[in-house]
This record gives structure tokens, sequence and C-alpha cells, in this order.
């Protein structure tokens, strides 16, 4: 419930908004410097100063971006992106979340991910989602008890992924109807977005969605079938038309990581209309996984580069699920500031992690935030002091092996259970190929130069462990 704070909070920002409206060129910047003010607990930091500094810049990317959102997109989707998104997700329940994961002693996260469903129209090679058919699904009164329990947490940033959750487009309007103070975005093929489809994004404003494609034709129709790469163009020339706000998710994997990783593909991307792309790398999850698809750590380290270079020369904000850890202090999973239901209700700490000791379906959400499963996360994290190697499956495979059998997790796959110590066994060789390329990333850096003194300390006596 928001307090009279959050509320002062929300008419403040709701009034800037109206101000940027009048001239966004010459109002922004200005209007940032109140904002920053309302971020009352310091949650974003110094990243205000860097913000502030690129708005006064007319070629900064920042600014082109904000550009972009006063000329690229209808004024009613803007407007709930602010509010629901950067206002009450961002600010607001930022400010929220820390007062209720100190009362309840459980991390509390920043946005949650669902399943709606297991379905899927398409078979990707190597994805876990197709082996499941439409076997799993979650009700719509199960979806909206979830959101409602979220929010009385502080949790206002919702995402679907799957299977393919466009499968269940009507429900997903309705969960955005019933919960306008709340912002959603769904990982999709893209291939069942239509005109009609786009109408009600357009109406309720608060949605977004990431469509997955993998390069070009020839390189996203290898994964997802042929006539995918078309039917996505078909989909952004719709959304872009009618001026609606949606991104890119990109798996990047050994075949396609040059394609995906271009300055010549993220314009083409830009052209199309995306406004963000999420980079994810290939996992070997599920017992149709194909290891040999698992990027190399040159070409991860080419990733890691050729994001930091596009958030200086592309207008588009681009993530790395994984090349990211630095700036939030390794893992987010396990509800430190996100986790995962499946189709099946199975609360597991990660979208690439099909554990569990819950299910949504007979516990309340903060039940699930308590479960033994994300409390051996939580007491783990960071996995690695070196925040290049975050994930305990991909980067650390020991930790997961350790944290599936301290919390006699079992596993989430209904067809072809994984056994824990198989799945981390085909991390093993990655994981220490990419500690190598990382930690001289890493420990290059003067900043970090005292981690690596005391992890050398703890290496060569391990006795003082405890004293460092």
């Amino acid at each position: 419930m928001r307090t009279f704070k959050n509320q002062m909070q929300a008419f403040a920002i709701k009034q800037l908004l109206k101000y940027v409206e009048r001239d966004p060129e010459a109002n922004a910047a200005k209007a940032l410097k109140v904002i920053r003010k309302i971020d009352i607990d310091g949650t974003y930091g110094s990243s205000w100063d860097e913000l502030e500094k690129c708005l006064q810049d007319p070629q900064n990317n920042w600014t082109r971006l904000v550009k972009k959102a006063y000329t690229e997109w209808d004024p009613h989707v803007r407007k709930k992106l602010f509010e629901s998104l950067i206002c009450n997700a961002a600010i607001i329940g930022n400010s929220a979340i820390k007062v209720t994961s100190k009362k309840y002693g459980v991390n509390v996260p920043w946005t949650i991910l669902m399943d709606p469903t297991s379905a899927c129209n398409l078979k990707c090679t190597g994805c876990w989602a197709a082996e499941y058919g439409h076997r799993m699904s979650m009700d719509l009164e199960t979806l909206d008890r979830i959101i409602r329990e979220a929010k009385a947490l502080g949790v206002y940033m919702f995402i679907f992924s799957g299977g393919e959750p466009l499968v269940r487009k009507k429900d997903i309007i309705e969960l955005c109807e019933k919960h306008p103070d709340c912002y959603f975005l769904a990982f999709t093929n893209g291939t069942l977005i239509d005109e009609a489809f786009a109408d009600d994004m357009l109406r309720v404003g608060n949605f977004a969605p990431a469509i997955s494609v993998e390069g070009y034709e020839e390189e996203t129709d290898m994964r997802r079938g042929k006539g995918t790469f078309q039917a996505v163009m078909k989909a952004m020339e719709i959304l872009k038309r009618k001026r609606l706000l949606f991104g890119m998710s990109t798996c990047y994997h050994r075949k396609n990581v040059d394609v995906v990783g271009s300055s010549e593909y993220m314009d083409f991307m830009i052209d199309k209309g995306a406004a963000f792309v999420w980079y994810f790398t290939y996992m070997p999850v599920g017992s149709d996984a194909v290891p040999e698809l698992m990027v190399t750590s040159e070409q991860r380290k080419f990733m890691y580069e050729q994001v930091r270079m596009f958030r200086k020369t592309k207008p588009i904000f681009a993530m790395d699920f994984w090349n990211d850890g630095e700036y939030v202090r390794g893992c987010i999973a396990g509800g430190r500031y996100y986790f995962h239901i499946n189709a099946n209700g199975d609360v597991e700490p990660c979208a690439f992690i099909h554990y569990s000791t819950v299910n949504i379906k007979n516990v309340s959400l903060l039940e699930a935030l308590k479960s033994p499963l994300f409390k051996a996360y939580q007491q783990r994290q960071p996995f690695n002091k070196n925040h290049l190697r975050p994930c305990p499956l991909l980067d650390n495979p020991k930790s997961l092996k350790e944290v599936v059998h301290v919390s006699e997790a079992y596993s989430t796959d209904m067809l072809k259970p994984e056994n824990v110590d198989e799945l981390t066994g085909k991390c093993t060789h990655t994981a220490e190929n990419w500690g190598e390329v990382a930690d001289h990333l890493w420990y290059s850096r003067p900043e970090n130069q005292n981690i690596e003194i005391q992890h050398q300390e703890k290496t060569n006596h391990p006795e003082k462990a405890l004293t460092l």
C-alpha cells in the first residue's frame, strides 16, 4: 500500500512529465534536477550526475534516446512508461522494497518473471521450452494474485516468458488493464503480434514486447524455423507504424555472435524501431540442449566490449544479462533483483535454473521468497568476488551444485528431470576458460587491485580467510 510520501512522489513526477512534454529538448535536463530529489533514498546515487551531464550534450546517446521517446512513441505509451516504470517501479517501488525486505528478512525483488504457459507455436533448436509442449499453464486468477501480492511488497514491474507468452495475449492485456500502475514486458518470438494486438497495446500503454531475433534471416531461421524472421519483420513494422515501444531479445551463441554483435546489425534493428536490446548467451539447460552452441571465452569478451561500445554510440538501451554483473554486484537471481515462476507454478531462482522447493499454487509470494532454495542463494551471493563471473551455473558451477544439494531442491523439468551434477558438468570447462579471461579484465582495474590481493591471501593462507 502506498504511503503519503509515495503519493507525493508520484504527483511530483506527473507534474514534471507535463513540464517536459511542453518542450522535451529544453526541459528534460531541468526536470532531471528535480526528479533526482524525489529519489529520497539515494537508490541511484552518482548515476543521476552522469545522466545530468549526458542530457546537457545534444549529441550524447542518452539525449538521443530521450529525443526518440518524444519523436517516435505515442504520447500515451510514453506517459505510461514514465509513470508505471520510472515513477512506480524504479523510484517508488525501489524505496518500498528496501522497507519490506528488511521487515520480512528476505530479498524482495525489483521484478518477477512469470510463464503464463509452456505452449509455444515454434520449436527452436536447443530450447528447453520446446520440450514441454502445451502441458503447463497458470490461470488468470493465479497470475493476478501474484501481481497483487507483489504490489503489496513494492514490486511494480513484471515480465512474461514461456513457452510463448502471447499464446495468452488476451489474458496479458487483461492484467495490464487490471494493474495500470504496473509495467509489463514479454519475451516473445513476435510471430503472434498482429494489428489487433498492437491496438490493444496502444490502448493500455503499459506493455512492451522484447522480440526474440538471432541475427538476420539465416541466423534466426536456423534455430527458430523457416519464415520466422519475416514474421518478426512484419511484427516490427506494425509496432513501429503504430508508434509503440518495443525492443529485441537476442541469444548469442557460437554460430551467430559475429552477426548479432556487429554495429551493422544493431543499426539495422534501430532502423526497424527497436528501443532496447537484451542480450543473453546460450545456456545448455535441458536434456535436448546443444552444449556445442555455447560461446567461447573470446566470443563472450567480444560481446562484453561491443555492448559497452553500443552504449556510447547507438541510440538504443543495451543490456547483457551476464556481462553486466559488474553493475549489480553479481548474480541478480534468487529474489535479489528478480526470480522466475514457471508455467507449472514452480518458484525458481532464475529462468535458467530449473530447480525449486515450493510451488506458488500452494504458498503465498512472501512464503516463496523465504524458501530454502532462495535462502541458500541469499547466503552465498555474490557467488564470485569477480562480478564478471556472476552466474552460479555458467561461471561458478560448483556453487549451483552446492545450493541445490543443500536446499534439497527438485528438478522442475516435468518430462526429463535434470540432475544438477550433470547440468553443472556441461558448464565446468566453459567456466574455467572464461574465468581466466574475466579475471584479467576485472583485476587489471586499479579499483579491484585490493580484492585481488585479498584473494591471493586467502588462496595462499586459508586460515586468514575469516579475517579478510
